[in-house]
């Protein structure tokens, strides 16, 4: 599904990623974990085609969603105008009315469609995020801090949402803060920090993941 080998990264004189090596099969969800400046938001832009690696190879699905951590929405538009909009601006023939209507069902918008962006909550609009990010059937999902915000029954919503997005044909790698939330919904954890993976196990595998995090990042 997902295969990066030796990718590094470097802005100037700082080097934000350096000989990264992971691979992600179909139907797992990877929590990625790392302090600010580690380089989690470099690696998961380098995965969408946003920026080039310097050195290393990249292997990726040719269908990828992305939810990024401000998710950017037009407001004034309403639920089901914004994705239909959306729909048409991927330009792919498989996005059509339907399939944004079963979106729409999927996420829970229903209740919400014929509202402005602007007068939804935080939590519904992130489910606008999410169904356009889900827009042409991804095989590999991308969130970065999708829950960051939330209030505590927002919270238990978009998680149970989120882990029942991937599937055999699908692959979601979460970027968060939240130790919680990667207990709960990932298989497997890829701590980052300085730009070189410090750990990468199943979730099973870790006792104590708070302890982890503290060796892998001091």
């Amino acid at each position: 599904m997902v295969s990066l080998q030796h990718i590094s990264k470097s802005f100037g004189s700082q080097k934000v990623l350096n000989d990264v090596s992971l691979e992600i099969p179909a139907g797992q969800i990877v929590g990625l974990l790392g302090p600010n400046g580690a380089g989690k938001s470099t690696l998961m832009k380098i995965l969408i085609g946003l920026w080039s690696a310097d050195s290393g190879t990249v292997s990726a699905p040719a269908r990828i969603g992305y939810l990024p951590e401000n998710n950017p929405l037009y407001e004034d538009m309403y639920v089901s105008e914004y994705l239909a909009f959306m729909a048409k601006m991927t330009n792919d023939q498989m996005v059509n009315d339907q399939m944004v209507n079963e979106l729409v069902e999927l996420v829970g918008l229903s209740p919400e469609r014929h509202k402005h962006i602007r007068e939804l909550s935080k939590g519904y609009r992130q489910r606008v995020g999410l169904a356009q990010a889900l827009l042409g059937a991804p095989e590999l999902l991308i969130l970065d801090e999708p829950t960051t915000g939330l209030d505590p029954n927002q919270l238990v919503e978009i998680r149970a949402l989120i882990k029942s997005l991937s599937g055999e044909s699908r692959s979601v790698i979460l970027s968060t803060h939240i130790l919680q939330e990667v207990r709960e919904m990932c298989d497997r954890v890829i701590i980052l920090d300085h730009g070189t993976i410090k750990a990468d196990l199943p979730i099973d595998q870790i006792p104590d993941l708070e302890t982890l995090f503290h060796e892998a990042t001091k």
